[in-house]
């Protein structure tokens, strides 16, 4: 029978794969990854010889068809993203999708990704957080905004380097400028960094030192604020 496999790669340090994840990647017999260039480095660490093909955000609808059939007339297809768990602000939903729609078996196996480690890292509560991905660049950026300043649960973004300062701004002025951020960057690598504070002091904290690298914003959630006695 057909299997897909979604297999988590590192986003930092290579010793962070697990040891399944090894050994599902030197038993696919197919592997379809974001960027081939970065999957064969890391197959060529790992000394697996596997053939791999492309599948991300700029081909996926045309490719979809073409690797479904490819799914179904193979034992084990994995798929990779550069780095952390495909689908995760990742291609890979599509695919998942129609695979399920084909009665193809589906798995995802645990392991690396940058949502929790930045979590915990944080200081905010963990209990309960939405997770929101990258913000909207132009449309809908500030409706998101304005809607995410009254979730009172631990928030979380995706951001590039050279927009946090212009995040960090935004959330100053639609949240507050007391609001605790923690920005986290370059996680499990050698400069890896936890910035925290009220975010305007984290603001120019980066707008002193412009960051680099893979970058996640954790916001606390807005303080419930308990209701007197009518």
């Amino acid at each position: 029978m057909p299997e897909l496999i979604l297999v988590p790669t590192p986003v930092g340090n290579l010793e962070d794969i697990t040891l399944r994840a090894i050994r599902i990647l030197k038993e696919a017999t197919i592997i379809y990854a974001e960027d081939t260039r970065v999957t064969k480095k890391l197959l060529n660490h790992l000394e697996i010889q596997k053939q791999v093909f492309p599948f991300h955000a700029h081909n996926e609808h045309k490719m979809l068809d073409n690797v479904i059939g490819y799914v179904k007339s193979s034992e084990l297809t994995v798929l990779v993203s550069d780095a952390g768990t495909p689908a995760i602000s990742d291609p890979g939903f599509l695919l998942v999708r129609a695979c399920i729609e084909e009665g193809i078996k589906v798995s995802c196996l645990p392991g690396p990704t940058a949502v929790i480690p930045a979590l915990v890292g944080s200081g905010f509560p963990c209990d309960r957080f939405c997770f929101e991905g990258f913000l909207p660049h132009k449309k809908g950026r500030q409706t998101k905004l304005m809607e995410l300043a009254q979730e009172e649960r631990t928030i979380i973004l995706y951001e590039s380097p050279h927009r946090l300062v212009k995040c960090l701004s935004q959330i100053e002025e639609f949240f507050e400028p007391t609001r605790k951020v923690c920005v986290v960057r370059e996680i499990s690598k050698i400069y890896e960094e936890y910035q925290r504070g009220e975010v305007t002091e984290v603001r120019k904290y980066y707008e002193q030192k412009p960051p680099k690298g893979e970058i996640v914003i954790v916001i606390e959630g807005k303080p419930f604020v308990k209701k007197g006695k009518e």
